[in-house]
């Protein structure tokens, strides 16, 4: 992305964020013209064919890992979400730092392996392999494509055991946060894809995940975009929970059905869970759902489609409707077990 000023001299100047040098200093290729336009040309024309000469400059600069990752990162800033942008960053800076100040041209296995076994006391398998992800994309984007075979930390199982569907709604019916963890537990819907839902996404009975509320670096970040394609996704409503969204007061079919910011909702969930001597996270929610799908013997491929999991490898492509006669029979066994747990639930917790 190009930074267009005007010169006191009437010219108008624009500079390529090209990476950074060996200090940390940024580094910019620039373009003058009498016209705007003219600028605007010579920077489409760099970008479009002097992908060679970018290569050559940060090359001829001695690019490190960490500049590499610096430019991959101001290229894509404008095109990715807020939240990705932020986990590069974070990445960038706490991941695999002894990689950062390496040049390019000297990266091999070795040096890379010694990397990744010093994270691996403190970084899970997720983590590094994020961060391997990274920079290996990085350097592909500036023409480098180094042979680099390691081995990453085992993955390790965190087997949990969470407290029956039943157990959670006699905890939550008729608390404040009865609403948004029943989104959760019943629809499988993830803590922004609950937080992003207003009112206008509710139509004659159905519910359209089509947004998503994602709280980032103490920050909330609206995004017309679901976390995948197979995110944004429609779910038949059941009437318990029709009612209880009408129920939410508002003005505007542009409100948020649960206006709470991610702190108190997380804060109001894990309290009262602990009241209750559970431990969980609010995303466990979503867990529990998958496990009720799976008791249930709901079909992998309707448990997807609900749930907005994209797993290719597992699943065929989706081809039926969304509500084929098929896929409401599983809603109606769903809904089926979940409002038999509504109806014998007597406890109620604020």
């Amino acid at each position: 992305m190009a930074n267009i000023t005007k010169l006191p001299s009437g010219n108008y100047r624009a500079r390529v964020f090209l990476g950074r040098d060996v200090n940390g200093k940024q580094i910019y290729k620039s373009f003058t013209a009498d016209k705007e336009w003219k600028v605007l040309k010579a920077v489409e024309e760099y970008l479009e064919g002097g992908k060679e000469e970018v290569e050559k400059a940060l090359y001829e600069r001695n690019m490190t890992v960490g500049q590499a990752i610096d430019g991959y990162i101001e290229l894509k800033r404008n095109v990715l979400a807020p939240s990705t942008i932020m986990s590069y960053e974070r990445i960038r800076k706490t991941r695999l730092k002894s990689l950062m100040n390496v040049k390019v041209e000297n990266l091999e296995s070795v040096i890379f392996q010694r990397a990744i076994n010093e994270d691996s006391t403190h970084y899970s398998f997720k983590s590094i392999k994020e961060a391997k992800s990274l920079i290996l994309t990085a350097l592909k984007l500036y023409g480098f494509r180094p042979d680099i075979t390691v081995t990453l930390p085992p993955k390790t199982n965190n087997i949990k055991s969470l407290p029956t569907a039943e157990t959670i709604i006699s905890i939550v019916k008729n608390s404040s946060v009865e609403l948004p963890c029943l989104l959760a537990m019943w629809l499988s819907l993830r803590m922004s894809e609950v937080r992003g839902l207003k009112f206008k996404d509710v139509q004659d009975g159905v519910l359209y995940i089509q947004r998503a509320k994602v709280y980032f670096d103490c920050q909330d970040f609206e995004r017309e975009v679901t976390k995948t394609q197979k995110s944004t996704r429609a779910l038949r409503l059941p009437a318990y929970l029709l009612d209880l969204i009408n129920s939410v007061p508002h003005s505007s079919d542009n409100d948020y059905i649960v206006p709470d910011s991610y702190k108190a909702l997380s804060d109001r969930f894990k309290r009262l869970m602990n009241a209750n001597g559970i431990e969980m996270r609010f995303h466990d929610l979503r867990h529990l759902n998958a496990s009720v799908m799976l008791m249930l013997g709901i079909p992998d491929k309707y448990a997807m489609e609900r749930g907005g999991w994209s797993t290719p490898s597992v699943l065929k492509s989706v081809y039926q409707h969304t509500f084929s006669d098929e896929r409401k029979l599983v809603d109606k066994r769903i809904d089926d077990y979940y409002n038999s747990l509504i109806v014998d639930t007597t406890v109620d917790t604020k």
